[in-house]
């Protein structure tokens, strides 16, 4: 284990025992590491953490703070003081502003989190805090899929639904690459987490911390831990946590949000109202007029879907930075009187072949207009190309309100 100066200048005591490193907030010792723990009515459970980490400290033996985040109306806090716990009151609600407002008060280099209800064994912090130690990682996470779930201690809704499903929504949208996502129990460098811009109050603060970690490219690794029974009340709402941690996710990734929703879109409606200009035949089906309003109805949503890919990358400032050819590299080469320009070209185009249509209609009738698909196809260029030329104008506007 290395040995930093905070080490060289603390004098072990005479007499060891489980607390003998424990940085109780009397002392003048400044602690190398810092455990955070926030907590709402743990107590029955929180003696036996602070018990589970003195002994990992023991093993350790470097000067540790315990900080308890607390918001309970029951002994918690006493009995975690009692324990020599560093005692911090939040003054905003939810379990991610628990946890940041602990963070500022942190004095380690090192910080570890975990839940205060037993189910995370802190016994194995020392294999954690190793590979941040060692610098091989900005982040090491207990892995509870790669290792072992007690019985009773997980619902096999999340063990086998929710957990793995987020988790690969995190690595898809993120490139976290990690195996338990929503893991609390993890270990950091206080440097990696002042990187990350956490700003989140709820649970979907464990998902914040990822996606932020592999947006700025810090290192994850994982170690397998032994997930047990919780003591006391269940605070988690399944259903309720788990869609804001996929709407959080979803908000901070517009590329899948809406680009690539957006590009299926309208490449189905090009495809089909392709196919019914000639009207196409194929096996038996005829694609005319009624394919034709599909497909442009198609277009059309898509077209717009994307315009609301391009505004939220800008107006919403994502975890995740859109970088596909159709949100990113126009954000980067975006210039209103190029764009504008495109969309007013594309709906003269439009207009011009409904003005000719209409006075081919005005000199011979009904005998001169043309099939009703082809109208459409016209119709829909307006469309677009209008669409294009004031969504340029509000782009604009966006880019010039962050700048």
């Amino acid at each position: 284990m290395t040995i930093n100066a905070n080490q060289a200048n603390y004098q072990e005591p005479a007499v060891e025992s489980k607390s003998d490193f424990i940085v109780t907030p009397e002392s003048d010792v400044t602690p190398v590491l810092s455990v955070v723990m926030p907590t709402l009515n743990e107590e029955e459970g929180i003696v036996e953490c602070i018990d589970r980490i003195k002994t990992a400290v023991d093993e350790l033996r470097v000067p540790t703070e315990i900080v308890v985040s607390d918001s309970s109306t029951d002994a918690t806090p006493d009995l975690a003081r009692e324990r020599g716990a560093t005692v911090v009151t939040p003054d905003g609600e939810g379990y991610g502003y628990a946890y940041r407002y602990a963070f500022e008060r942190a004095r380690g280099e090192y910080i570890a989190m975990g839940d205060a209800d037993t189910t995370y064994d802190f016994e194995a912090l020392p294999r954690l805090l190793e590979p941040v130690q060692n610098g091989d990682a900005d982040i090491c996470m207990g892995s509870r899929l790669e290792g072992e779930i007690r019985n009773g201690s997980m619902p096999p809704l999340h063990q086998y639904v929710g957990n793995p499903l987020l988790t690969r929504f995190l690595n898809t949208f993120y490139g976290a690459g990690v195996s338990d996502a929503h893991s609390g129990f993890r270990v950091f460098t206080k440097d990696a987490l002042e990187t990350l811009e956490l700003e989140t109050t709820g649970m979907e603060f464990a998902s914040e911390m990822i996606m932020e970690a592999g947006a700025n490219d810090l290192t994850i690794e994982e170690v397998p831990i032994v997930y047990h029974e919780r003591e006391g009340e269940e605070t988690l709402d399944s259903f309720r946590d788990g869609w804001r941690h996929v709407r959080f996710m979803l908000v901070n990734a517009p590329d899948y949000l809406f680009s690539y929703p957006a590009l299926l879109l309208v490449s189905l409606g090009a495809v089909l109202m392709g196919l019914s200009l000639p009207t196409t035949t194929l096996g038996g089906v005829n694609f005319g007029l009624q394919t034709m309003v599909g497909g442009s109805l198609l277009a059309i949503v898509g077209y717009q879907v994307w315009a609301l890919a391009l505004f939220s990358s800008i107006a919403a400032d994502p975890i995740r930075e859109p970088s596909s050819a159709l949100v990113g590299t126009i954000r980067r080469h975006f210039q209103l009187e190029h764009a504008a320009s495109i969309g007013v070209a594309v709906a003269v185009g439009g207009l011009l072949y409904l003005a000719s249509v209409f006075g081919g209609w005005l000199v011979a009738g009904e005998s001169a207009l043309p099939g009703a698909t082809v109208t459409l196809f016209a119709s829909t260029v307006v469309i677009l190309g209008v669409q294009t030329v004031f969504g340029s104008f509000f782009m604009s506007m966006l880019a010039d309100q962050k700048e």
